[in-house]
């Protein structure tokens, strides 16, 4: 017999009427892939509809998973560190991830990251989506490879692009840089400050857009 394989597609799920307030709630129903069934909770992008800025991340950690709100744990604080070096009130910032739902691996007590594959993104691609057309942000910011490739495929690679403009029409200025937790990932204090010093000199690029 033939094996019938579960089709992963968040697009059920979404509400008739969007805004984020619907959108928000009708997520935390979301059964579009199998992430739900061993995260706490569902972690949809925070932000008013207005910000002028969208950046978009990879997946809830472990700390967004019990707080259930987007980066608020280690990555969060270098991000939030950078925005304010370069005059970007978060206030004015709608932050989010591809995938709503924390994936990982347990390791003893220790609950850790993986990435998400190709069919988990594109289950949740309807939420991002609808986000983003509620929003119509000036600005978009794509954190890591995995958001990169959500939105521009497979061949999408960071390096070619990071911190230039790219060419879409899902906002005016859409550009890439690495993803906050990237920094923490470095070998040793000096390459963590390399690092941390391009990243905030990629939002300060957008940062001067924003008031140009």
């Amino acid at each position: 017999m033939a094996r019938v394989e579960h089709r992963f597609d968040a697009a059920p799920f979404l509400p008739r009427a969007r805004d984020l307030a619907s959108l928000r709630e009708a997520a935390k129903g979301c059964r579009g892939c199998h992430l739900y069934a061993p995260a706490t909770q569902t972690v949809f992008g925070e932000g008013s509809e207005k910000a002028r800025l969208a950046l978009i991340g990879e997946v809830p950690g472990d700390r967004e998973d019990r707080e259930g709100h987007p980066f608020v744990g280690p990555a969060g604080r270098e991000l939030d560190r950078a925005l304010e070096q370069v005059g970007i009130d978060r206030r004015d910032v709608y932050i989010t991830n591809v995938v709503k739902h924390f994936k990982f691996e347990e390791r003893g007590k220790r609950r850790i990251h993986k990435t998400p594959n190709r069919a988990e993104v594109q289950a949740c691609m309807p939420w991002l989506r609808a986000e983003l057309d509620v929003i119509d942000p000036r600005a978009l910011v794509l954190l890591g490879a995995t958001a990169g490739k959500a939105l521009f495929g497979s061949k999408f690679k960071l390096g070619d692009v990071r911190g230039r403009p790219i060419e879409s029409d899902l906002a005016d200025l859409v550009t890439a840089t690495t993803h906050p937790s990237a920094i923490l990932r470095a070998p040793d204090d000096d390459a963590r400050q390399s690092m941390r010093e391009q990243f905030t000199s990629d939002l300060a690029t957008v940062a001067e857009f924003l008031a140009a």
